[in-house]
């Protein structure tokens, strides 16, 4: 096929509703990225949260979206994907103002009434509603508004965005906060997603497919987490595999705190960011030509110890320069492993489960964040604050990184993970 055959199926082979729903994901994405690249800094310095709660909190903001995302989908299937997206950037622009307005003197009856650990802590939950109903509508678009023969080609372009939209967020959140406020970090994050609202009410129209088949019940999703629970072996990798982010999170939950307290407190930790999604979307192909005959376990093997390592650089050379080799080499990490992981869990699926057992596989991304919020601002304060020695933090990152390595090789040995045979059909309830 001529590269203009090509270009012209790929010109055709796209109904609105794809670009619409996926140019609207870049900028989620985008609101998501700009508040968690200032969340961290915003709680601690500006709302006076210990760096522990400080930490706990952006964990929460970074753990809830997983757990609700399979469920999201159920809901969006059945309320169509025009209402679901419109909802969506509803809840998300309602959370994002709020959470830039938590200092405000407007906001001070609420203040007064309740602790502001538990307002926070409300508000930070907000943002997951709507992310969960958002994935689920992006990506069943994709599926529905693109042509079997380019259908693959849709998702490189949803992967892309959505890396754009991670990259730029960082980069938005520097510009306001060093022009205006952190709080307006927020509110140009709320401001972003409403955007979104109108272009989905004005241009999106529901996709629809004649040949799919009936969708399931918000019971049904319920029986099919029971079906991947009552695995046991499925869920101890994923028990496993939750401390890679509970260290790979740190980046945006405690790195931004040390670099701002113990490296340069005039370095912008909002830019830092761009980092890795810069360099996801530069290298993916290459690392992933790169390590293509290494089978898909161990590549996850590999990807998580080249993460875990990468924090001790800043043990060596705590400086500027070297922070972001730091992003960098984590983000190699991220890239070797990433793909072959997904790539794994769909093989390791039984028949007619794959769609089940894929919801799970976000499962340790979530409790990653929670577990890593709780831990990051623990360190933070134990080795930093209160020790004043900073390096035992990245020292006992990379600790629970490398055994995490070593945990998924044992489970290789014992379960012969590198040549995986889809799991028995689970009973369901």
């Amino acid at each position: 096929m001529s590269l203009s055959q090509r270009w012209r199926e790929i010109r055709t082979g796209f109904e609105r509703p794809f670009w619409v729903a996926n140019i609207s994901e870049l900028f989620e994405r985008l609101s998501y990225y700009a508040a968690f690249a200032s969340l961290a800094r915003y709680l601690h310095e500006t709302l006076r949260f210990p760096s522990e709660q400080a930490g706990s909190l952006a964990g929460l903001f970074g753990g809830l979206v997983w757990f609700l995302a399979a469920f999201g989908g159920a809901v969006a299937d059945r309320m169509g994907f025009r209402r679901s997206l419109s909802l969506a950037y509803l809840i998300l622009t309602c959370a994002y103002f709020l959470l830039g307005s938590l200092g405000a003197p407007w906001f001070a009856p609420v203040r007064d009434a309740l602790p502001l650990i538990v307002v926070v802590a409300f508000v930070l939950a907000l943002p997951a509603l709507g992310i969960a109903l958002v994935k689920p509508c992006v990506v069943g678009t994709t599926a529905r508004a693109s042509k079997e023969n380019v259908r693959s080609i849709g998702y490189s372009i949803y992967y892309t965005l959505v890396n754009i939209g991670g990259a730029a967020g960082p980069f938005v959140a520097s510009e306001v906060h060093r022009h205006l406020s952190v709080s307006n970090v927020f509110r140009v994050a709320a401001l972003s997603v409403f955007l979104m609202f109108f272009a989905v009410v004005l241009l999106f129209k529901e996709p629809r497919r004649a040949d799919e088949a009936q969708t399931a019940s918000l019971g049904q999703a319920a029986r099919n987490f029971w079906t991947v629970i009552s695995n046991p072996r499925f869920m101890l990798f994923l028990l496993i595999f939750t401390g890679y982010w509970i260290v790979y999170w740190q980046e945006f939950i405690i790195l931004p705190l040390y670099v701002h307290e113990f490296v340069d407190s005039k370095f912008d930790t909002e830019l830092m960011l761009v980092t890795g999604p810069l360099t996801v979307i530069a290298l993916q192909m290459v690392v992933s030509f790169l390590t293509q005959k290494i089978p898909a376990f161990r590549a996850v093997i590999l990807g998580t110890l080249i993460s875990a390592l990468a924090w001790l650089i800043l043990v060596a050379h705590p400086t500027v320069p070297m922070v972001i080799v730091t992003l960098f080499a984590i983000s190699l990490g991220e890239i070797t492993q990433s793909p072959r992981y997904y790539e794994y869990i769909s093989r390791l699926a039984p028949p007619g489960q794959q769609g089940t057992y894929m919801g799970f596989a976000f499962l340790p991304i979530g409790i990653g964040s929670l577990i890593g919020g709780w831990f990051g601002g623990l360190l933070f304060h134990h080795f930093g604050e209160v020790m004043r020695r900073p390096a035992l933090i990245w020292w006992a990152l990379a600790a629970v990184g490398v055994t995490t390595a070593a945990l998924l090789w044992l489970y290789d040995r014992v379960a012969g993970a590198s040549q995986p045979q889809p799991l028995p059909q689970a009973v369901n309830g």
